[in-house]
């Protein structure tokens, strides 16, 4: 038996798994997060306590609004919609991290690598190589989970996009999608999900580390377990200040998830269990100052939660 991530595809993907794995059909009417410029030769690049953080761009997808909050009263999300101008679609950026840690080069997350949305995504080797970052000299690709817009560069046809880096990955998302009966519990939309994440994850099995909560990358740069949105799905926290959490997908648009933590998200595995982990990483965000970087978020993807009644407010960086 497959745990409530397996369920969760064929209950939750049924409105918004064609429009979502159709592509980039058509960019019309999303006004909320905008196109990215593929190539960014000078990336965003602060300092976070001793590590030097790059935010690269992968492009953007483009996803049917619907997925956003799908369970909401519906007046109270046409209203916020209608604030925020979204319309049928959203484009989330894809933002992916590159920290300098000493001799390491470590970064969170490789992006779809053109095998998803590539008309879009797919941008990051390029961006890095804009910035004049040898994909050989990448010591270490973390994975906050295993979809595709976050690890299908792993493997190329010649090998691996990063070939002398070590790969981390929690041992419940490498198990959950490598688990020979998951297919058949996946509608057919899912299967290519899948399939790329098990090409992906076995083209590392030789070097990859498994990570849990607390588990060190290196000093000073931790796991946090964040599952809920994939059943092993990770954050990552960097020292230095108050301190930075890498939130992967724990929440997928701030302007609409800061206001109302409680409201689902259409790709999260188990709902109930990411919008208890959103809220609790909202909460000690707001009482300690801590700042966020998010990989669907508008570029930079960087910014914090304050308090606003009994929920949050997002407020860039």
């Amino acid at each position: 038996m497959l745990d409530s991530g397996s369920i969760f595809v064929a209950r939750n993907f049924t409105v918004s798994r064609r429009a979502f794995l159709a592509g980039s059909a058509g960019l019309a009417g999303a006004t909320l997060l905008p196109r990215q410029l593929w190539a960014q030769a000078a990336p965003h690049t602060f300092t976070q306590g001793d590590f030097e953080i790059s935010v690269i761009s992968d492009g953007h997808l483009v996803l049917p609004s619907n997925i956003l909050a799908p369970d909401a009263p519906p007046e109270e999300r046409a209203a916020l919609f209608e604030a925020l101008g979204i319309g049928e679609e959203v484009q989330p950026a894809m933002n992916a991290p590159l920290i300098r840690a000493g001799s390491d080069l470590i970064l969170i997350d490789n992006g779809s690598g053109g095998e998803f949305q590539p008309e879009t995504s797919g941008k990051l080797a390029d961006n890095l190589v804009a910035a004049g970052i040898d994909p050989g000299s990448i010591t270490k690709v973390v994975f906050t989970h295993a979809h595709l817009d976050h690890l299908a560069a792993t493997a190329t046809e010649g090998g691996l996009r990063y070939p002398n880096a070590t790969y981390y990955v929690s041992s419940a998302e490498r198990d959950f999608w490598t688990n020979p009966d998951l297919k058949s519990q996946m509608p057919q939309e899912m299967h290519g999900f899948v399939d790329g994440a098990v090409k992906h994850l076995t083209a590392v099995k030789d070097r990859v580390t498994m990570v849990k909560d607390g588990d060190d990358i290196v000093t000073g740069i931790r796991v946090l377990d964040t599952a809920g949105h994939t059943p092993g799905h990770i954050s990552v926290e960097v020292a230095g200040g108050e301190g930075l959490i890498i939130t992967g997908d724990t929440m997928a648009v701030p302007e609409v998830y800061f206001p109302h933590p409680d409201w689902t998200f259409g790709f999260d595995a188990d709902p109930a269990m990411a919008v208890t982990k959103r809220t609790a990483m909202l909460d000690r965000a707001a009482t300690d100052k801590v700042k966020m970087l998010g990989y669907h978020w508008t570029y930079p993807g960087i910014g914090f939660a304050e308090r606003d009644g009994t929920a949050y407010r997002f407020v860039p960086a």
